[in-house]
């Protein structure tokens, strides 16, 4: 038999896996750690179709690339539940003990288990929203990576093989931001803690407030890059092995249901997906953290219009939305013109369950399932309450 006939008869998920969307170096690295040994997150499934296992009491079995499948998909989103929980746990009880803590030491700061908000002095509560929301997103990070042991080159995209998609990107989450800011124009936190430092100044200006100008600049460009970091990160490339497409999904679901807020948990969902795309586009994990400050910038610039009481407040809105929509227009154009040169690539995924099925599998995995029930009815209540 010749090697042409051999090579038709092996299964090697590793090596047919479509590594041509991204650059060698990356997609060598991408092999190297799906081929390590006693790697529990790498599925990697080999089989010569010659050869049967024979096995007392039920004869000449074959192996499963399924099972293969499932106690590889079990692996990971057992570990993603478990960072998904350390996120929640950190945000909805630690950080209220820690505000308790601080209470009783004398610090003018307040809070409750049954309410998101934080009351007290302005440097007080801009410094604790800040550790908060940096401590609940770099913990998870540390975990996964620990976990994962994946080379940080490969964790996290850092090749800019295509600028274009960084220009289609950006110009999509300006255009978008402004379509699902219609129905609600902000998140209910940013709306929250504008509101607390607008109503703290008295005589000052917003903008007079040293530590306003410190967490709007933490929150629009901070955040969008550590939280990329969480999402866009070693979790979306240990993802990929099940293709791009179920890769973009779950980091998109997960991203908006752990908000735990259900007025954004759609526009984080869509941010999110294109921030995926474009990464995967453009090469480079730098696309998602843009796309996410655009948005982030947009909401709090939507919200500090709202502020004014003036009877020119939806004038000066609209005319901002407007200008908006026409900057993402003519970015998107820009691209559409170059696009061809540098198409979209998905890896695809050619296993044995199809794409409703790797999710219906991932999704009811402990915990999971759980911290994203949890996270569901938490949104819910916050909305009640």
């Amino acid at each position: 038999m010749n090697s042409n006939e051999t090579t038709k008869n092996i299964i090697d998920v590793i090596e047919e896996f479509d590594y041509s969307t991204q650059n060698e170096k990356y997609n060598e690295s991408f092999r190297d750690w799906r081929k390590r040994k006693n790697n529990r997150y790498s599925f990697n499934f080999k089989k010569d179709q010659r050869e049967r296992v024979y096995v007392d009491g039920r004869g000449f079995i074959e192996k499963s690339c399924k099972n293969a499948e499932k106690k590889t998909l079990a692996n990971i989103f057992h570990t993603l539940g478990y960072a998904s929980l350390i996120l929640i746990v950190f945000e909805d009880v630690i950080s209220k003990l820690l505000i308790y803590s601080l209470e009783l030491l004398g610090v003018n700061i307040q809070t409750s288990f049954m309410t998101r908000t934080i009351s007290g002095g302005c440097t007080e509560v801009a410094a604790v929203i800040i550790l908060i929301n940096t401590l609940k997103i770099i913990l998870p990070v540390i975990y996964l990576q620990i976990k994962f042991k994946m080379p940080k080159k490969l964790a996290y995209m850092s090749s800019m093989n295509n600028p274009v998609a960084l220009i289609g990107s950006i110009s999509a989450a300006f255009i978008l931001s402004v379509v699902i800011s219609l129905p609600t124009a902000f998140s209910s936190e940013t709306r929250e803690v504008i509101s607390f430092f607008d109503s703290a100044a008295t005589e000052l200006s917003i903008w007079d407030q040293q530590e306003f100008v410190l967490y709007t600049f933490f929150d629009m460009l901070i955040i969008p890059i550590i939280s990329q970091f969480l999402f866009c990160g070693a979790a979306f490339t240990v993802l990929r092995q099940f293709g791009d497409i179920f890769a973009i999904f779950i980091t998109s679901l997960s991203a908006a249901v752990l908000t735990q807020d259900l007025r954004s948990m759609p526009a984080v969902f869509i941010i999110t997906f294109i921030g995926c795309c474009g990464m995967l586009a453009s090469g480079s994990i730098f696309t998602p953290i843009a796309v996410n400050i655009i948005f982030r910038m947009y909401q709090t610039t939507i919200v500090l219009i709202e502020t004014d009481s003036s009877e020119n407040m939806p004038i000066i809105r609209n005319l901002f939305m407007a200008a908006v929509v026409v900057a993402g227009a003519v970015g998107l154009i820009y691209f559409q013109l170059h696009t061809k040169k540098h198409p979209l690539k998905l890896a695809r995924y050619n296993g044995e369950m199809s794409f409703f099925q790797l999710n219906y599998q991932a999704l009811k995995i402990f915990p999971f399932s759980t911290v994203a029930m949890l996270c569901v009815l938490c949104a819910i209540m916050w909305v009640l309450v």
